[in-house]
């Protein structure tokens, strides 16, 4: 009820205190921004190697929810990529990329701020419930998995031979289950996915066995959740979704681990990258003052126990998030007897080396040259949370990386993405290696833009690669029944025969002149 609260003011204070030009009066800075980022580097594809495409200019569409205008002008959606035969196929075959028509105009979905709180605060009655699987880790920690199942389900349990794929979402860093992250469970469900939802360490529920809290970017919890996952469902195959700030673990577990991630395809809905940056810079305060309470409400149970590695006073006085990262992670030793430091600009006592040390270990991109699997991010220009685009996306990794996809937005917030159309039931996405969807009474409620995306582009991306695997047998099948291959397996049977044939020089002399034919 706390939370509900908390975010009631946070809307009230926003919308006492900011102009009304702050939500509404963006279009037109977000029109050039991603005209910059787009159109006119679309010009200078053969420049820059890059593989843009945009969309704009469809006639009679409508300004707002209700569609109480038309004639104007539909978002701009750029997919910046560096070209590839997998970049062609997605844009022949991913319509949703381009079938994107935000709520603009006097309503307050087209608003970046309003819709991001409403995707992470307002309650949503799903029909979806969750069965949770307690994972013990090699360190006696504990993490959960929730997998999603309708309500109306007799059976809890999955069968182990069971093909549908499963769906790994990981939330946020602050282990907060958003509407988001449930409308995603009941959208994969209507489609025949298994969703399963990480839960590290203290985070919604989770007990805390350990003294070790989950580092910002650590994949070891994640990596043996991931092996539980394969083992309990080792027919289907695996895909990954993250939401927010849950981007950095998944990044850094597909930077680690490669080529073994057993992940087939993974997509981040609005990620953090320069995470550093983004703890050191800091959020608009309502914000930075709504996630700093929210931790410090989950912390607040093991308060006692804390206090037996770490400050305390310290951490429970700490104003910022960079505050509370920092002592959580980066002191060397606890004083019990040392008195509180504010933390209010998310400064500390502590030394700028332990600050930087510990990002280098935890950074979300410093392995992403080892990533092996697509992954499609999903940006807004306007994300309140993430910040400037210019400054916060690295665009220069998808220009160059061709595992690497960026759907570039100029509206939809942070995990918003409000469209006109969304009260209404959307076209329905086939699922990756199922026949029909199981669940089909689940998701009948119209399904968000993005979520549409993301089962897009795993199917597009399955069904590339399947495509690409029957075309090499079928070449390795050709080269095995002609070509230099046959002759050389003939030459070598002809030998085989000489060395049957009786030892008489008529046949010896035969068998030379016919093989000597046969080489000519």
């Amino acid at each position: 009820m706390l939370e509900w609260l908390v975010a009631l003011c946070i809307v009230i204070l926003v919308v006492l205190l900011w102009p009304g030009s702050k939500y509404f009066g963006t279009e037109s800075q977000a029109d050039a921004l991603l005209q910059g980022l787009g159109i006119s580097q679309q010009a200078t594809k053969d420049k820059t190697g890059r593989c843009v495409s945009d969309r704009e200019g469809v006639d009679g569409a409508q300004t707002d929810c209700e569609g109480a205008k038309s004639g104007e002008k539909t978002r701009t959606v750029a997919l910046i990529c560096k070209p590839s035969a997998l970049a062609n196929y997605l844009l022949k075959h991913c319509r949703t990329f381009s079938n994107y028509s935000p709520c603009v105009g006097w309503t307050w979905r087209a608003s970046a701020f309003l819709q991001s709180v409403y995707e992470t605060c307002w309650p949503y009655d799903s029909p979806v419930q969750f069965v949770r699987d307690y994972l013990q880790l090699s360190d006696d920690g504990l993490v959960a998995l929730d997998w999603a199942v309708p309500s109306y389900q007799k059976r809890r349990r999955t069968s182990s031979h069971s093909t549908s794929p499963v769906l790994l979402i990981i939330p946020n860093s602050f282990g907060k289950i958003t509407r988001n992250v449930l409308k995603l469970c009941e959208t994969a469900l209507s489609h025949g996915y298994l969703p399963a939802v990480f839960n590290r360490r203290n985070h919604n529920g989770t007990p805390l066995t350990t003294l070790k809290l989950q580092q910002f970017g650590d994949p070891a919890d994640l990596r043996e959740a991931v092996r539980y996952i394969r083992y309990r469902q080792p027919a289907g195959r695996l895909y990954a979704v993250s939401e927010s700030t849950g981007s950095g673990l998944l990044l850094s577990y597909l930077g680690e681990c490669g080529s073994s991630s057993y992940v087939t395809a993974a997509v981040c809905l609005s990620p953090v990258f320069r995470c550093q940056s983004w703890f050191e810079n800091g959020l608009f305060w309502p914000l930075q003052w709504a996630l700093v309470l929210y931790q410090k409400i989950c912390l607040s149970r093991y308060k006692t126990v804390l206090g037996e590695t770490i400050q305390t006073d310290t951490l429970f006085s700490s104003c910022s998030l960079r505050g509370l990262e920092e002592s959580l992670f980066c002191q060397t030793g606890h004083v019990s007897s040392s008195p509180a430091v504010p933390t209010g600009t998310g400064s500390s006592s502590l030394t700028s080396g332990a600050w930087d040390a510990y990002w280098e270990r935890n950074e979300p991109l410093r392995d992403v040259d080892e990533v092996a699997i697509p992954v499609l991010s999903m940006c807004a220009q306007d994300d309140p949370v993430r910040g400037d685009t210019q400054s916060t996306v690295p665009l220069e990794l998808f220009e160059t990386n061709p595992h690497f996809f960026l759907l570039l937005t100029d509206r939809g917030g942070h995990c918003g993405f409000s469209t006109q159309s969304e009260g209404s039931t959307a076209g329905a996405v086939g699922a990756v290696g199922s026949a029909a969807a199981p669940y089909s009474g689940v998701g009948s409620c119209g399904i968000n833009w993005s979520h549409k995306a993301l089962l897009e582009f795993f199917r597009a991306t399955t069904d590339f690669f399947a495509a690409e695997e029957r075309a090499k047998q079928l070449a390795a099948r050709r080269r095995g029944l002609g070509g230099g291959a046959s002759g050389r397996v003939f030459r070598h049977r002809s030998a085989s025969i000489c060395k049957r044939m009786p030892a008489c020089s008529h046949n010896i002399h035969a068998i030379y002149n016919w093989q000597r034919s046969y080489t000519r």
